[in-house]
């Protein structure tokens, strides 16, 4: 694997609370990767380290082999998109993208084709002299993106750069984000609290709990196999009947009893668009919710259905 970004065994103690506990990843050179986690988990601590905004108590940090986690940020050829963008205001489009060249370069004309070629893959073309309060949610981010990447950083570190815009629009920019991405080839170190983002954007996902790193690997793979109860329940909705974990979109729903099913009575039924989550009660007392399309039904309340799952969708042993 071709690393360009290596953490090793890397812990961040802040008097006698441990942020980060003993954290180890690589992430290969074009990729997206993303730490999951709950607040308070260790992610957006992790991510300071990387950008030297932090110093690691312990544990090296290494980009293209060589260690960087005793150079100042200015010295590591990474840039990062806060979650707030950070624009500066009195600057136009033009002059937040510029900045960071002009300062790196003291040239009062930096590299004009290389910043009207980013504003172009960024759609920010025509843009160039509106202020950042003339501009959209999705066009302030896309400055943001503009003004990291115009610094040709060997990883752009983005801490939550979603979490301000609404939901619609918030689909929209992870599109465009995914796109971005595989266009221009940077790595991604991409922190979030929110699964679905992590899950749909990440070639590889890291989810966090208490300054570790719970569980490591492809999206469709910690969905599918989580290792712990923790990774199992944060990254999706989950029953737990017996002890057994089973995903609501694995059960199979039926008005008849079928070899092995378990008759249930339907308390609820949400209606979330082109599906539905169905809300039951077992007879030993367990809640079990299962999604189902939404054309199905309806289910009236108190009405008595069979539930019934493939053992290859439990998720068993998990710690």
């Amino acid at each position: 694997m071709d690393a360009v970004l290596e953490l090793a065994n890397v812990s961040k103690a802040f008097a006698t609370h441990k942020a980060v506990d003993d954290v180890s990843f690589a992430i290969p050179r074009g990729a997206f990767f993303s730490l999951l986690g709950p607040s308070g988990c260790g992610k957006t601590t992790t991510l300071r380290l990387v950008a030297g905004f932090e110093a690691p108590t312990v544990g090296e940090i290494r980009l293209n082999g060589e260690r960087i986690d005793l150079l100042p940020p200015y010295q590591r050829n990474v840039n990062t998109v806060f979650q707030s963008y950070a624009l500066f205001p009195h600057l136009t489009v033009q002059g937040n993208v510029e900045f960071g060249l002009r300062n790196k370069s003291k040239d009062a004309n930096p590299a004009a084709d290389k910043v009207r070629r980013v504003l172009e893959q960024l759609e920010l073309s025509g843009k160039e002299a509106r202020k950042p309060s003339e501009l959209s949610g999705g066009e302030k981010q896309r400055v943001a993106l503009a003004r990291a990447l115009v610094l040709s950083p060997e990883v752009l570190l983005l801490d939550e750069p979603l979490s301000a815009l609404d939901p619609q629009l918030r689909q929209q920019v992870r599109a465009e984000l995914r796109d971005l991405q595989k266009k221009t080839g940077v790595t991604f170190l991409f922190v979030t609290h929110d699964q679905e983002e992590a899950l749909s954007l990440s070639d590889t996902l890291a989810v966090m709990r208490a300054g570790r790193v719970e569980q490591m690997g492809a999206p469709q793979e910690l969905y599918r196999k989580p290792r712990t109860k923790f990774v199992a329940a944060f990254l999706g909705d989950i029953n737990w009947i017996s002890g057994v974990g089973v995903r609501p979109e694995a059960i199979r729903i039926t008005r008849g009893a079928e070899p092995g099913s378990k008759m249930a009575v339907v308390s609820a039924t949400s209606f979330l668009g082109p599906s539905a989550h169905v809300t039951t009660t077992i007879e030993d007392g367990t809640r079990v919710t299962v999604q189902v399309p939404s054309s199905d039904g309806p289910y009236a309340a108190q009405e008595t259905v069979y539930l019934s799952w493939s053992a290859t969708d439990e998720l068993r042993d998990l710690k």
